[in-house]
C-alpha cells in the first residue's frame, strides 16, 4: 500500500466529524429552562437553512460575484439585517454554503457505498458525482476560482476528496477478499485523480467535443475510471476466491 496514505485516510473515515468540518452535530437534549432560547436558536437556525437553501438555489442561474446580499435576502424572504445577523460577510456565506456542500456530498457518498452492488457501483458513483457537480456548476466554478487565490481555502475540500477516496478503497478491499497491493492501490487513486480532476477542468474551461452535460461525458468518464482502477478485474478476482 502507499505508504502513510491509506492509514490517513482510514482515520478520517472512522472520525465521525471527519476533522470537525464535514458534519456539524446538532444538540438533541435542551433543558426545559431554556425553551424560550431555544425557540429562538430553532428560528435562527431556519433562517441560516433557508438563507443557504436560497443562496444554492441562485447559484443555479446566477455567478456568485453577481448575486447581492440585498438580493439573497429578499429571494429567501428575509431582511439584509437577518443576513449579518448570521454571516459576517459574503465570504462567510459562501464558506457555509461549502460546509453544507461537504456534509450534503459525505452523506451521498455513505447512502451509496452501503447501498449499491458491486455491479452498478462504478457507473452510479460517477453518475451521482458528474450529476451534482453539473447541477450546482456555477457553485463549484466559484469554489475552484477561490481556491487559485486561496489555498488553505482548499484544504478541507482536498481532505473531504482523500475520504471518498478512502471509502472506495474500503470497499475494493472487501470485494478482493485481501489487501490491495501497492499498484492496485494506486490505479484506484489515480482513477478518482483523474475523475475529478476532469470534472474540475471541465467546468471551468468546458474544452469539449464531449461537454458535462452530455451523456456521453459520463459514460466515457466511466469507462475511463473503470480502465485506470481495474475495479472490474478485482471484483472478478474476488469472486474467485470465494469460489475456490
Amino acid at each position: 500500500m502507499l505508504p502513510g496514505y491509506s492509514a490517513w485516510i482510514r482515520a478520517r473515515i472512522h472520525n465521525q466529524n471527519y476533522g470537525s468540518i464535514l458534519i456539524v452535530k446538532k444538540p438533541t437534549n435542551i433543558p426545559s429552562q431554556t425553551h424560550g432560547l431555544a425557540i429562538k436558536q430553532e428560528r435562527g437556525q431556519l433562517t441560516h437553512d433557508r438563507l443557504i437553501a436560497t443562496g444554492f438555489r441562485m447559484l443555479e442561474l446566477t455567478d456568485l460575484q453577481e448575486i447581492s446580499i440585498a438580493e439573497l435576502t429578499r429571494e429567501a424572504g428575509y431582511s439584509v439585517g437577518a443576513f449579518y445577523s448570521r454571516f459576517r460577510s459574503k465570504d462567510e456565506f459562501f464558506d457555509a454554503l461549502i460546509a453544507k456542500h461537504l456534509e450534503t456530498r459525505t452523506r451521498a457518498q455513505v447512502y451509496m457505498f452501503a447501498t449499491l452492488s458491486t455491479d452498478v457501483l462504478v457507473s452510479e458513483m460517477i453518475h451521482n458525482v458528474v450529476s451534482y457537480y453539473w447541477d450546482h456548476r456555477k457553485f463549484w466554478r466559484a469554489v475552484l476560482v477561490r481556491s487559485v487565490r486561496d489555498s488553505d481555502f482548499w484544504e478541507p475540500i482536498r481532505k473531504h476528496g482523500h475520504v471518498f477516496t478512502g471509502r472506495f478503497l474500503e470497499r475494493a478491499t472487501r470485494e478482493l477478499g485481501r489487501s490491495l497491493t501497492e499498484k492496485e492501490e494506486a490505479n484506484i487513486i489515480f482513477a478518482f485523480q483523474v475523475t475529478l480532476g476532469t470534472i474540475n477542468s471541465t467546468i471551468i474551461n468546458q474544452p469539449g467535443p464531449i461537454f458535462m452535460g452530455q451523456k456521453l461525458y459520463i459514460e466515457e468518464l466511466v469507462r475511463a475510471f473503470q480502465l485506470i482502477s481495474d475495479f472490474e478485474n478485482l471484483v472478478k478476482a474476488g469472486a474467485r476466491k470465494r469460489k475456490a
